[in-house]
């Protein structure tokens, strides 16, 4: 697996990805400001894809995407502002790694790193195992904040930095 910065020809990969999750998190797909969004964070180089190795036969241009993260850095606090693991990569360290990734290449101390994830209460929140996910990286839970677009709950995950 490589973790690289997103290229503009990678937009249709982000949307595949997002096709993946659209369950947990409403329409994404179709929505222009998603897709405004994913470009800009492109053009910003705060997107970062996770490729797996080519297994055709035949050279193949675009290896698999694995997983996408949009990062914003404004230091003091930083903000995942959308990661996404694809349904065959999950559990295999693919999150992990595009969290190290943008750890190291965004986030100067001191400051916070904030995520918002699924509330307790919302059906993704163990299914996607998003909450655990973070606690793992060391994010504590925080607040609850404004619901998501399909009317889920949310809260903020908070990880202080040195």
């Amino acid at each position: 697996m490589i973790v690289r910065l997103a290229r503009e020809r990678d937009l249709p990969g982000f949307l595949g990805l997002a096709a993946q999750v659209e369950h947990w998190f409403g329409p994404m797909v179709d929505d222009p400001g998603f897709s405004d969004a994913v470009a800009e964070h492109i053009r910003d180089s705060k997107a970062l894809l996770a490729v797996g190795p080519d297994t055709t036969p035949e050279p193949d241009p675009q290896p698999p995407l694995l997983g996408g993260l949009l990062f914003g850095s404004d230091a003091p606090t930083f903000h995942v502002h959308w990661l996404v693991v694809s349904r065959q990569a999950r559990g295999q360290g693919v999150g992990a790694a595009l969290m190290a990734d943008a750890m190291k290449r965004y986030v100067t101390g001191p400051g916070t790193v904030e995520v918002v994830t699924f509330g307790a209460d919302h059906p993704g929140a163990v299914e996607s195992g998003a909450r655990v996910f973070y606690e793992r990286l060391c994010f504590t839970p925080a607040e609850a904040t404004d619901p998501g677009p399909e009317g889920g709950s949310r809260q903020i995950y908070r990880l202080t930095v040195s």
